[in-house]
């Protein structure tokens, strides 16, 4: 899915303000989107997008999930000087991002190879305000999970509800409310809350700030059925630890409010 023209729009109102005397350059002009470092490719599309919206041709020469070398061109453009240019920072900005979220995916979900085949590393909503779409495709770019894209997608029973109504109440309650295909998944602290909560009826425990031996220990105590997903601080230092627990899901809010953007460089006139 690519990104709309209003959020395109917005994108380029941030940067380009109510005056842009930087790029009103005359004639046509060539760009390259290169790599300076190797890493995994993502955003392209959304990066695409800016220059298209400003009547400039552009090519991805990488696919999202690509490994990318330093050096390596991974979009070229080609259009009015002044639309290519106006378009830069903004291309830069979005493709760098999100490639690397991808390449921080990347190493989580290789990391967790290492130890078991079977275990999903998924995202959290721990997203940039406008930037979610862009930031979980590049989470699958990176082979991890997109996790509920929004609110809808899933009924998190988390603490805060927990503390209001209580755990059994409060899986109860959301239960009657939610449509027959929502699944229910409840946060736990510690093994005994974990069985409460598959009794309760939940469909996905998740056992959160725990650390991997107390993980191990929940995950034991659930019942066929009840898939258990590890959350809360994970490290791509710390994953291979989770994934030996026979966890089903490691979620880590890093990959996508943390990641280092990889670092691009656009040049024009080669």
């Amino acid at each position: 899915m690519r990104v709309t023209d209003r959020t395109v729009e917005e994108w380029l109102r941030e940067d380009v303000g109510h005056r842009d005397v930087t790029n009103h350059v005359p004639g046509e002009t060539t760009g390259r989107l290169v790599a300076k470092e190797g890493g995994v490719a993502a955003g392209l599309d959304a990066a695409g997008a800016v220059f298209e919206y400003l009547d400039a041709d552009c090519e991805a020469t990488a696919e999202a999930g690509d490994r990318i070398a330093p050096g390596e061109t991974v979009l070229a453009v080609e259009g009015p000087a002044e639309s290519v240019l106006r378009g830069e920072r903004v291309a830069v900005n979005i493709a760098g991002h999100a490639s690397g979220v991808a390449t921080k995916t990347r190493r989580a979900v290789e990391a967790v190879r290492e130890v078991n085949d079977d275990v999903a590393v998924a995202a959290t909503r721990k997203t940039t305000p406008g930037l979610r779409g862009v930031e979980k495709r590049a989470v699958a770019a990176g082979g991890g999970d997109t996790h509920r894209l929004t609110l809808s997608g899933l009924v998190m029973v988390k603490d805060n509800h927990v503390a209001e109504m209580g755990l059994e109440d409060a899986v109860a309650h959301f239960r009657a409310e939610k449509s027959f295909a929502t699944k229910i998944e409840v946060e736990v602290e510690s093994p005994d809350d974990a069985v409460r909560a598959a009794e309760a009826g939940a469909d996905v425990v998740l056992l959160d700030n725990m650390d991997p031996e107390t993980v191990r220990e929940s995950v034991e105590t659930l019942p066929d059925g009840v898939l258990a997903e590890a959350s809360g601080g994970i490290t791509v230092e710390a994953v291979r630890e989770y994934a030996a627990t026979g966890v089903d899901v490691i979620s880590m809010g890093s990959l996508t409010h943390s990641a280092a953007s990889l670092d691009l460089s656009f040049r024009t006139g080669e």
